[in-house]
């Protein structure tokens, strides 16, 4: 039997360290899903036009045009590993354009977008997460996170939340913070994060992250 495991990251290096670590422990990377915010931009999945997407040739960033529909574009980074290899843009409403690879960007990706109980949200609920916490991680990748499942064996359980465990947020907590500036869930219809809102945000947690 296995049971997921799902973890916020303020600090994106920290979350795909803690991808790596997992792999390197045994776990496989098909059970393993990741999605990090991109609204400053770090990831493109096409890199020939000064990080800009732009299938379509109309002047305009996919991700932008996507972010509305929830439409993925986007296509795997060159030179990594395991999961790494697969990552590419998804964009979900309320989120904006992230970076995503796993299963469970699959199955965001699968839902009835724009919806309140589709989305990210009914994927983390779908997963025994309860609805509070899911809002909560929603939001936390609204304002710049990165959000890190694993399926893990049971009788593993243990070692794998230690690895995720060392550099994630308290989701109680981080939920309780949200709360004292009036938030109280994760709305899809709501603007993304810009890459200005997310940099203040950053800075209120005291994290600064590398492209």
């Amino acid at each position: 039997m296995t049971t997921p495991i799902t973890r916020l990251f303020d600090d994106r290096t920290a979350a795909i360290e803690a991808v790596r670590k997992l792999e390197a422990a045994g776990l496989q990377s098909s059970e393993i899903s990741m999605v990090s915010s991109n609204a400053d931009n770090w990831y493109s999945g096409d890199r020939s036009t000064s990080g800009r997407v732009d299938r379509d040739r109309d002047g305009v960033d996919d991700r932008a045009e996507a972010a509305g529909t929830g439409a993925g574009v986007g296509t795997a980074i060159g030179g990594a590993a395991g999961l790494l290899a697969g990552l590419g843009i998804l964009a979900i409403p309320g989120l904006g354009p992230v970076v995503a690879a796993g299963w469970l960007a699959s199955t965001v990706a699968g839902m009835a977008v724009g919806a309140a109980t589709g989305g990210l949200i009914g994927a983390l609920t779908q997963l025994g997460v309860p609805e509070e916490e899911a809002h909560a991680y929603a939001e936390g990748v609204r304002r710049g996170g990165t959000l890190v499942t694993a399926r893990v064996p049971d009788n593993a359980r243990a070692r794998y939340e230690q690895i995720l465990n060392s550099s994630s947020v308290n989701i109680t907590d981080r939920a309780a913070e949200y709360r004292k500036t009036g938030w109280s869930k994760f709305d899809p219809s709501a603007q993304p994060y810009s890459s200005d809102q997310i940099r203040k945000e950053r800075e209120l947690y005291g994290t600064r992250r590398s492209a």
